[in-house]
């Protein structure tokens, strides 16, 4: 018994000690609670301690994040709790250092965000956004004649190398290339393995479809068919070459299927910029050209020896883009003066409302004038073309928000059935002699064009 007794005192002591415990805490909560209040009585009257008005900030942070079911009223007003409107907090914040507008958590709506929206209303206008490498601005390159006909000596070469476009084109000159947010060659031939070639007509290119896939491994962005070989195996060779281009998704300027889709400029939409390209040919000047122009019901070019329709619709492109760019096949073959045609009509053209003229036909390299603001470049000449050594260049174009940024001619050299990039004397060589094609024109050692002084 003594035993159980002695079990049973300490188990009494026991249960004193946890009825202490409860009754000490019990105390202290009492005890920090008042504190708490007398804290925020302090605070209403500017005496609060530091550590709670920090408690009070955290709070107030805890608060803002709750859900808009919290603001009542037309637009987000915030009730006051008798139910009269306070004030409008829905288009701003508390961040803790001040207030500021949520506008600045997301991204500014672009002036074309409605219309890429609409994305049928721009695969029926030919109009593409365009991702760019910078933020700040778009970079165009332009080059002149390329050819992949099996017949002729750049793909013989081509296909005897066996290592495609890389193969052909030097690495410097694919690197402009490929790394422009744009860049565009014309099409000199069409592709296609069915037709009949233009009866009498001294020279006929057509190339296997399947080439078409060296424009992508170019960086090509958009071509060119506004020439006098789209048509060379007949009508059959025009559409199968749209057909063709259309599947791999790269687009064309200056022929189509009829007269609207011909005329029709191609659009890109690049760092909020609206950037259109219009292409036309004069070549084969008598009343009834190899390469028909196209009409309502049959496809064809768009012709511009009678410039009417080309003016018109520069002018109609100018009302609605940014940027406009004409590239026009025009000119005589293997000079490099400018003839009659493209003296009258590249000021008419710039006078429309082109902020850049891009010349291509004669083959040959030609001088750059200015109309105006303008620059009009009257011939780039062939890119990789034929088995001729010649001098050739890329056009490098950059725009920002203000326009045209910088203008480069980058001269390159077309050798060997094939093209690659000119360094030191021989570009200072080529560069000297554009600049005595250019009256009017400054052009510096790097290549940069501006107009003179």
């Amino acid at each position: 018994m003594a035993q159980k007794k002695r079990k049973k005192k300490k188990g009494s002591f026991s249960l004193f000690l946890i009825a202490l415990a409860i009754t000490l805490t019990a105390g202290c909560t009492i005890l920090a609670v008042c504190w708490a209040l007398w804290g925020m009585d302090q605070k209403d009257n500017g005496t609060g301690s530091a550590s709670v008005q920090e408690s009070q900030a955290e709070s107030a942070d805890q608060a803002e994040l709750q859900d808009s079911d919290d603001l009542t009223g037309a637009g987000g007003t915030q009730e006051g709790q008798d139910g009269s409107a306070g004030e409008d907090v829905s288009d701003e914040i508390t961040n803790g250092e001040g207030m500021v507008s949520d506008n600045a958590l997301t991204e500014p709506a672009g002036r074309y965000d409605e219309l890429l929206a609409d994305t049928a209303y721009c695969a029926a206008n030919k109009i593409y956004a365009k991702e760019t490498v910078s933020p700040d601005e778009v970079t165009l390159v332009f080059g002149g004649d390329i050819l992949f006909d099996d017949r002729y000596a750049i793909m013989a070469q081509m296909n005897a190398r066996g290592k495609g476009i890389e193969g052909s084109v030097s690495e410097e000159m694919l690197e402009v290339m490929r790394n422009a947010d744009i860049c565009m060659l014309n099409n000199e031939f069409p592709y296609t393995d069915r037709g009949e070639p233009t009866p009498g007509k001294k020279f006929t290119f057509r190339a296997k479809p399947e080439y078409a896939s060296y424009l992508l491994d170019m960086g090509v962005d958009i071509v060119s068919l506004a020439n006098n070989h789209a048509y060379d195996y007949g009508e059959i060779s025009l559409t199968d070459s749209i057909d063709t281009l259309d599947a791999l998704e790269i687009p064309f300027v200056g022929a189509g299927r009829n007269i609207e889709e011909a005329v029709k400029p191609v659009t890109f939409v690049a760092n909020d910029m609206r950037i259109a390209i219009l292409s036309a040919t004069q070549i084969e000047r008598y009343p009834d050209p190899n390469t028909p122009s196209a009409t309502a019901e049959k496809p064809g070019v768009f012709r511009c020896l009678d410039i009417s329709r080309l003016v018109e619709e520069i002018k109609k492109a100018k009302e609605e883009n940014d940027f406009v760019i004409v590239y026009v096949h025009w000119g005589s073959e293997s000079t490099d003066q400018p003839d009659w045609a493209q003296l009258e009509q590249a000021p008419q053209i710039a006078e429309a409302g082109a902020d850049l003229v891009i010349g291509d036909h004669p083959h040959v390299l030609q001088g750059i004038v200015y109309h105006g603001a303008t620059p009009v470049f009257y011939s780039l000449g062939n890119y990789l073309f034929n088995s001729k050594s010649q001098d050739t260049c890329l056009v490098e174009v950059k725009l920002d928000e203000n326009g045209l940024k910088s203008l480069q001619f980058i001269p390159g050299r077309q050798q060997s059935c094939s093209v690659s990039m000119h360094h030191d004397e021989e570009k200072e060589r080529v560069l000297s002699y554009i600049r005595a094609l250019s009256p009017g024109v400054t052009i510096t050692e790097e290549g940069f064009v501006n107009k003179a002084e």
